[in-house]
Parts: structure tokens; C-alpha cells; sequence
């Protein structure tokens, strides 16, 4: 029994590691979680609105049934001012629960960027627009202390948890206050063909301090900035196949995450297209005890004609990875992009 209690707390001490520092949630489809990764990105899309839902799950290979879950959902719509220029307003929710405790983080913002186009024309394929953007939210963090144990609970003699003793945590708070927060980024990208694109954003969050202790009284804990750097291309192979590299970097207190990859899109080329991707990427994270492998991830993304649907797997090759088994964490995407009854026609990239 006492080997067993070693083993988990050595697993929860790893988890924390891994967790604790990356304070914001983030998606391995970060390609297809546009307004989580830079507000700049409300409204880059090919018609009139759009609807985006992202799931993910990590850890049910150690957590059995409370794994980390993680839920967002957002919707833009974008509105033509002048000319070739455009305002785009949008609304994107975020639920994310960790463990026994269901320790939860939630946000909701509201989003709005300017497109201003810099090259090319509406009646061409070939375009190029600056993108500003602003978001506007709120945020709580929570627990419910009444599902978890402390090592006051840890009765020695039975080598057990006994939960009618003491946990001597009354400062413990429920849920932090909510608080007010504000991110901002930029975008640039440029269509030079049906199949041949290239962007380039930034975006820093959290600009507005925000408490998220959750003692009632004693140390502070100030949610830190987060800063956000991305870019990527499509690249035709040929008039069905083309490839599409990205990257994604985000630095946030004294953690440091790097993801790249590429996924090769195939398309039939028909009237009502229909495509599919295939990639491979790879996750590389630094906290505050060194850099290392962080995941191998597998995508493939559906796309019908109005719909994306996107599925990857991580392969964990972190030092957690003997204890999951290298299982990571399944992740699902649905995007959905209403036409637009409009003749004006906004060329935008694929992500």
C-alpha cells in the first residue's frame, strides 16, 4: 500500500510540472482554434460567419475519468466597411477542468478586429490584408476542495487517507474573483494564388493583472502575460497537392512552448470540394526545470466544402511518458463557414 501511495504522488508531482506553469490552456490544433490564439484572427475566413468547437482531452490513461478536458467554442461574423475593407466582431467561450478536484479555469470574450487590405484587389486572387485585433473578457478559476484529500488526511498507522480528520486548508477558497482581461494582436497575410498563401501574427495576453489564488488570505498569484508568435504558408505540389508548414510560439512566465509541423492537403478539385489533410508535428515545452520533447502529434482534417473537421493524437515523449504509457491526449475540431450572399469575396488562407 505504501508503495502504491509513493507511486501516486510521484505521478502528481509530475503533473505539475507539466501543468502548474502553463497557466492558458492551449490546443494542438491551434491552427483551428483561431480566436483562442491571436484576436487578430476573427474574421480571416472565406464567407459571411463562422462557428468553431474545439475539444480536447489529456491524461485518461493516469486520471481515468477526470482527465483535463478542455471545451471552447466561438463565433465571428465579419461586416464589409469601405471598399475592400472589412469589421469583424466575435464571441469565444473557454471551460477547462483538471483531476479529482475538478479544478476549472473558464473564460469569455468578446472579440473585434479591422482588416485593411494593403494589396491586390477584391476581383483578384491575389490579396494581401493587416489585420488588428482586440478582445475583451472575463475569467474565473475554481475547485471544489470537498473531492480532494491533504497530507493532513494521510493517517500513518493504516497507511491510508482518513477524510474525517482535519484537512487544516480553511484558507482554502472555492474560486478565485472573477476578473477583467484584455488581449490584442496583429496579423498580416498575403493570397498569391488559389493554393498559395502566407501569414505571419503576434498577440500578447493577459495585458490587465489578474489575481488567481485561490487562498483567501496570504501569497498573491498574478496570472502571467502571455506572448504569442505564429506564421505558416501553403505551398502547391501540383494543381491537387500542396503543403502546409506552420509555427507556433508562446512564452508565458518561466514557460517557453514551441509547436511545428506540416500537413499535406489533398483535393479532388471538383466543383463542391472536398479535401483532405494529413500531418505531423511536434511539441517542444521549457518550464522552470529545463526544455524537453513535450509530444508527437498526429492530424488529419476533413474538409466538405462548408465544414472542417479536424482529429489529432498526442504521443507523449515527455519524462511522464513510462506513467501514461505514451498516451497523451485526443483532441477534435469542427468549424463550420457560412457562405457569403455578397459579390464581394474575401481571399483568405488556409490554416
Amino acid at each position: 500500500m505504501q508503495k502504491r501511495f509513493t507511486q501516486l504522488l510521484t505521478v502528481f508531482f509530475i503533473i505539475l510540472s507539466q501543468q502548474i506553469f502553463a497557466q492558458d490552456k492551449q490546443f494542438s490544433q491551434f491552427y483551428a482554434s483561431p480566436m483562442n490564439l491571436n484576436p487578430a484572427m476573427t474574421g480571416v475566413f472565406e464567407g459571411s460567419w463562422r462557428a468553431v468547437i474545439n475539444y480536447r482531452e489529456q491524461y485518461n490513461s493516469i486520471l481515468d475519468i477526470h482527465p483535463f478536458r478542455t471545451i471552447s467554442a466561438g463565433f465571428e461574423k465579419r461586416f464589409r466597411i469601405v471598399n475592400s475593407d472589412y469589421l469583424s466582431i466575435g464571441v469565444n467561450a473557454l471551460q477547462d477542468q483538471s483531476g479529482v478536484g475538478n479544478y476549472g479555469q473558464y473564460r469569455g470574450h468578446l472579440s473585434a478586429s479591422y482588416m485593411k487590405q494593403v494589396g491586390g484587389s477584391r476581383y483578384s486572387t491575389q490579396s494581401q490584408y493587416l489585420i488588428a485585433g482586440a478582445q475583451v473578457g472575463v475569467g474565473q478559476n475554481r475547485i471544489d476542495p470537498t473531492r480532494l484529500w491533504f497530507s493532513a488526511q494521510f493517517d500513518q498507522p493504516t497507511v491510508s487517507v482518513n477524510n474525517s480528520i482535519d484537512n487544516q486548508e480553511a484558507n482554502l477558497a472555492t474560486s478565485t474573483d472573477v476578473f477583467l482581461d484584455f488581449n490584442a494582436g496583429l496579423m498580416w497575410y498575403a493570397r498569391l494564388d488559389e493554393n498559395k498563401s502566407v501569414y505571419f501574427g503576434g498577440a500578447i495576453n493577459h495585458l490587465a493583472p489578474a489575481q488567481v489564488s485561490l487562498y483567501e488570505q496570504g501569497p498573491s498569484e498574478t496570472l502571467y502575460m502571455r506572448f504569442t508568435g505564429h506564421g505558416g504558408a501553403e505551398i502547391p505540389l501540383s494543381r491537387e497537392l500542396s503543403i502546409l508548414p506552420a509555427i507556433l510560439v508562446m512564452s508565458q512566465g518561466p514557460s517557453f512552448q514551441t509547436n511545428y509541423g506540416i500537413n499535406f492537403r489533398y483535393s479532388n478539385r471538383d466543383w463542391r470540394e472536398v479535401a483532405i489533410r494529413a500531418g505531423l508535428w511536434n511539441r517542444i515545452s521549457k518550464t522552470i526545470d529545463g526544455g524537453h520533447a513535450d509530444a508527437l502529434i498526429v492530424s488529419t482534417i476533413l474538409e466538405m466544402e462548408r465544414f472542417n473537421l479536424g482529429l489529432s493524437y498526442d504521443v507523449n515523449t515527455s519524462s511522464l511518458k513510462t506513467a501514461s504509457q505514451s498516451r497523451g491526449s485526443l483532441e477534435i475540431s469542427l468549424i463550420y463557414v457560412h457562405p457569403s450572399k455578397t459579390r464581394y469575396k474575401v481571399n483568405c488562407p488556409k490554416f
